[in-house]
């Protein structure tokens, strides 16, 4: 597939797009700094600017397609992770504005370009948890993505919104557009911290103690892509286990004494549920943790 991607040199996006690459999809990257990888264009653009969204819909994926002489073509699809990433790094009121109108804009170009997959990056902050002022609880474990969502951030919000204006542009033109609620991000060069996170796991609390590993990340947006007919879909986009060696048991009991259950878990089942996205999308983790990090409790 010739796809658009939005946010591809973020720490997400920079590894979903190897691992797309890696699939023998085409890729040019759109974002506001280049990631200069070998096989993808670089698109310096502006989310928030509406023409530059446009323009970017029908374009050349790199020089090489120019000589064809066809002229520039839409894209089969468009992955949409550009954003401010999370909170406290611009002011609420900037956060909000790129990540609400950034995301409208690419969606409202999508879909009046006839680009009829979109993939779009929410966020495992919209169950109010993880960026809430004190320490919250969510109504109900595990989390699954029918539970009514409630963040009181600015971060948490923008992408809660953009699960609404993902829904309208699908009902208004049928094309599929799917929304990953994507779990805290871990970096293959990121799993060092995780005994700082066996010895003190209330550091994970405000994550739902979830993780997704980027390579992972990109094998749930691959699967989406060759997915089709869903219409509007919300996935919860993370790994089989939490990132602690403890038990459920002990976390539910220590973190969340007073949160219901709506169903069984397993002993060290994702508190943030992917039951969905293996269910519908055929997901099998590679990257559990416990292939790089010794388990103190094996």
């Amino acid at each position: 597939m010739r796809i658009l991607f939005t946010g591809g040199s973020g720490k997400a996006g920079r590894h979903v797009i190897a691992y797309l690459t890696a699939q023998g999809h085409r890729v040019m990257n759109v974002d506001k700094v280049p990631l200069n990888h070998p096989d993808v264009h670089d698109l310096i653009a502006d989310i928030t600017d509406a023409g530059q969204m446009y323009s970017a819909m029908r374009t050349y994926a790199g020089f090489d397609e120019m000589e064809a002489g066809t002229g520039a073509q839409t894209f089969d699809a468009v992955v949409h992770f550009a954003a401010v990433p999370r909170l406290l790094l611009a002011p609420d009121p900037e956060t909000y504005r790129v990540n609400v109108l950034g995301t409208y804009n690419v969606l409202e170009a999508a879909v009046k370009m006839g680009i009829r997959k979109v993939i779009v990056a929410s966020s495992e902050t919209t169950y109010g948890v993880c960026f809430s002022d004190g320490v919250t609880d969510p109504k109900v474990l595990p989390l699954d993505e029918d539970y009514d969502i409630d963040p009181m951030d600015s971060y948490g919000m923008s992408k809660a919104v953009n699960e609404v204006t993902a829904r309208s542009f699908q009902r208004r033109s049928g094309a599929d557009i799917y929304a990953l609620r994507i779990g805290n991000v871990i970096e293959p060069d990121e799993y060092h911290r995780f005994p700082g996170f066996f010895a003190d796991p209330g550091v994970r609390r405000r994550n739902i103690f979830c993780y997704i590993d980027a390579r992972d990340l990109g094998q749930i947006v691959d699967l989406c892509l060759k997915k089709d007919g869903l219409g509007f879909q919300v996935f919860n986009a993370t790994n089989d286990t939490n990132s602690v060696c403890q038990p459920n048991a002990e976390l539910l009991d220590r973190f969340f004494p007073g949160v219901p259950l709506s169903r069984e878990i397993g002993p060290y089942e994702s508190l943030l549920s992917n039951r969905k996205i293996k269910d519908v999308l055929g997901f099998a983790e590679q990257h559990n943790w416990r292939r790089y990090v010794p388990d103190p409790a094996a």
